[in-house]
Order: structure tokens, then sequence, then C-alpha cells
């Protein structure tokens, strides 16, 4: 208000309005301004923390959500700004796409029990709707490790997962056998995926008869349902294995390990999940 009284009018006339001395005003807006610089560098220092400590991996609604958890009144847009002025970006480019799902083939085609576009598909509790996909992940050396996971829909946590060399069905098998393995043999559970042959195979489906699972595909060409996993594979690429560039399997193994075992199911924040990340999602509930 002293300020719009100043740029207005006599600063004279606002100090005798108000009675102020001159010298107060002066003095006051002296340590406002040196006020405003000490918390603008305290919100930069954090900012650099928080985007550090995801390891270049926040944009800033997870970095300001960061900021709120440790007690800082500052809005989004702010630490968007900040985040802009010192060139902190976790922006990656896309890279190229190889295909990992063969449809063509003769083996039957599971009811579309999860539907993705109606409303209140998403399930209540955990273990009810599990979700599961491969992806290919890329050696310097130009060759393929491909990767198959599987998550709980509820908290989009990453239940199982497997890394092979080839596309063979005991991929699926291994990342699904060690999901059921924390849910519990007791579980009813619907388990969605594509209709790639991995999830159509005769062991596939041999399988889920064994632990009682219901299995659930996409339509043909449909890719909206197993968009969650879709989500969770462009993060681990675009947080580790584009930065990191791995050159070996073994390498590859240890960063996917790294990633989902101690930062994305324990640490890392979920738009979705109210900014909680997958385990205290989970523990929240509970």
């Amino acid at each position: 208000m002293i300020f719009k009284c100043q740029e207005r009018v006599r600063v004279s006339f606002c100090c005798d309005f108000f009675g102020v001395s001159r010298s107060w005003f002066y003095k006051w807006r002296s340590r406002k301004q040196a006020l405003d610089f000490r918390s603008s560098k305290a919100i930069c220092e954090e900012i650099k923390n928080s985007f550090e400590g995801s390891k270049k991996t926040y944009g800033s609604p997870r970095v300001h959500s960061d900021l709120r958890d440790k007690g800082f009144k500052v809005s989004e847009n702010t630490v968007a700004k900040y985040m802009k002025e010192m060139g902190l970006s976790a922006c990656l480019k896309k890279r190229h796409k190889v295909m990992t799902t063969d449809s063509r083939h003769c083996h039957p085609v599971a009811e579309r029990l999860f539907k993705a576009e109606e409303e209140g598909c998403i399930p209540l509790g955990l273990g009810e709707i599990l979700a599961g996909d491969i992806t290919y992940l890329k050696l310097l050396n130009q060759s393929y490790i491909y990767l198959a996971v599987v998550l709980d829909l509820y908290n989009r946590e990453v239940l199982g997962w497997s890394m092979l060399r080839s596309l063979k069905t005991r991929l699926v098998l291994s990342a699904l056998d060690m999901a059921m393995k924390k849910v519990g043999s007791q579980a009813e559970v619907i388990f969605h995926s594509d209709r790639g042959v991995q999830y159509a195979s005769e062991a596939y489906r041999s399988f889920l008869k064994n632990q009682n699972i219901r299995p659930s595909m996409s339509r043909k060409g449909n890719c909206f349902d197993n968009a969650y996993v879709e989500s969770f594979f462009s993060s681990l690429k675009k947080e580790v294995i584009y930065r990191k560039n791995p050159n070996t399997e073994e390498q590859m193994r240890q960063f996917v390990f790294e990633y989902i075992e101690t930062w994305y199911n324990p640490k890392r924040k979920h738009s979705s999940l109210d900014m909680m990340s997958p385990k205290q999602y989970r523990e929240f509930k509970q």
C-alpha cells in the first residue's frame, strides 16, 4: 500500500498521512528489499537441492511440491521462473521407437475387462487390477535388452519386473510371478495387457489359470488401456536410460534396479497420487 502511494503521490505526504517519518520509511523499504533478496536466494537454493536430489528429473510441479513439503510459501509459476533462469530443465528429446508387440498370432484373445475410458475404472484397492507391458532398452553398442514390468494400477507401484535379451514368454512370466508373490495367492486379480503373442501364449494362459488370475486385453490398435505402463516406461527412459547411456547389460540391469527399487517406488512423486510416491500412497491408504 505504501509503494502505491509512493508511485502516485509524494513520499512526504504518505509519511504524514500514516504518521511515520521519512527516515523510517526508507529504512523499512531497504529492510524489505534485503529480506526479499534473502528469501529468493533461499528458494533458489532449495530448488537446486530438489532438482539435484531427483537426479535432474523433476520439473517445476514436483519441485514446487518438494518446497511446499519443506514449508516454503511460493507459487509453482515462481518456481518455474527461477528454474528457467537457472537453466534447470528435466526435458529430453524423444528417441526412435522399436516395436515389441506382435499381435499377429493364432492364440486366443482375452476379453477386455479393464476399460480406461470408463468412469471409475481405476481400482479401489491394492492388487485388484495389475497391468503389464514390454519395452526395449538400447545399449551403446546398438544391441537391445527387453524389460517387462507389472504395475498395480491402484498406486502405480512396480510389483514385478524382468529383463532378457529376447522377447520369449518367460520374460513376462518372470515379471508376473514376482508381482503375484507380493500380491498373494488368495487375491482376486485382473491382469491387463496388450495382444502381444507373449500374453496370449499357452504357457502364459496356463500360468494365469493356475494363479486364478483373470486375463484382460486391449482392443486391437488401442494403446489407451496400457497408458499407465507406457507412462512408466517413458519416465524410466527419460530420467535414467537416456541420461546414463549404459554400455553393458550389467550396467543396464543395475540402473533399472536402482530406478525401480530405490527411487520410483519409494520416493518419486507422482502427480496422480497427490504428489506422493507409490509406496507413500500405499502406506497412506492402508
